[in-house]
């Protein structure tokens, strides 16, 4: 396993968690002339120069109306925020926006740029997503206050003053191999056209990733598995996944997707995957997906 980070992963960042809980510096940060914006908009991020090479848009913190979300320091030393302008209808007539860039889905533009500034869209993306959607207290249902810097939601109810963390949900995501030249390719109805990919799903209640990969495997294509072997981790944003890469060994062969997760799913061997041409009949998964290295790197150890 090479050590290049996932796409998404290492945010170019100091975090700064310690500042969160401090509120004097973090208005005095937001009205800094060096701040930093990184705006979202329904999710989708604001970008710039050619379609095959988006670059992301820090913007100046003045001048825009929103309520920040720390992310942390550039590397030298500016504040960051995260805002979210979904309320806007047409975002790009803002002042503070106009002729800066436009908005896209990251899903799209985040395999094409840079990988520090991807990460950085990643992270502003997560943030702005679980703050939308965690404006009411879960526990006793009163809205929910932003604190520390957009990092916790604080129940305003005094008799319930719970706080609420942002959520980040463990997915295993894992290549079973035959111990020799075969690997396991499934296909979901939603994919695109000819798009195959290895194996995915949740991590339950009680379970360790160990657990949840052997559970999956059967769950998914009825194969029993062993030798389950850590690689890599990423950071997958769509909406709020940590996906946890491994491999694994089957001890039996014939696949069965009775239980309707998959559309399909099938051996290939390394000769074929290596020399097949992408289309609509058959392609790998998207290059900015740690399903993608998996199936690389297990290529070039073959």
């Amino acid at each position: 396993m090479t050590n290049r980070p996932n796409i998404y992963a290492a945010t170019p960042l100091d975090r700064a968690s310690l500042r969160r809980k401090d509120d004097d510096w973090l208005t005095e940060a937001w009205l800094a002339p060096d701040a930093r914006v990184l705006p979202v908009w329904q999710t989708r991020s604001l970008v710039a120069g050619p379609l095959e090479a988006p670059r992301a848009v820090l913007l100046p913190a003045d001048g825009l109306e929103a309520v920040p979300i720390f992310l942390g320091l550039t590397a030298d030393g500016a504040p960051l925020f995260a805002v979210d302008l979904s309320m806007v209808e047409v975002p790009e007539a803002l002042p503070a926006l106009q002729g800066r860039g436009r908005f896209e889905d990251l899903r799209a533009a985040g395999p094409l740029m840079p990988e520090g500034e991807a990460a950085l869209c990643a992270y502003a993306r997560g943030m702005v997503w679980w703050n939308a959607r965690h404006r009411f207290c879960g526990v006793c249902g009163s809205p929910a206050a932003t604190a520390e810097g957009g990092h916790v939601r604080l129940c305003t109810n005094p008799d319930c003053a719970t706080h609420h963390f942002p959520r980040t949900d463990p997915a295993v995501i894992m290549l079973i191999h035959d111990g020799g030249d075969r690997l396991v390719l499934g296909r979901q109805s939603r994919f695109p056209a000819g798009m195959h990919s290895v194996l995915a799903g949740f991590v339950e209640p009680g379970e360790s990733l160990e657990d949840t990969v052997a559970r999956e495997v059967f769950e998914e294509v009825g194969l029993s598995v062993t030798d389950i072997r850590y690689r890599s981790s990423q950071p997958w944003p769509f909406p709020s996944s940590l996906m946890l890469g491994f491999t694994a060994r089957a001890t039996s062969f014939d696949i069965d997707t009775g239980a309707d997760e998959l559309e399909s799913a099938a051996w290939f061997d390394r000769d074929f995957l290596r020399n097949h041409t992408p289309g609509e009949e058959f392609r790998l998964p998207r290059a900015d997906s740690i399903a993608s290295r998996l199936v690389h790197e297990w290529l070039a150890e073959g």
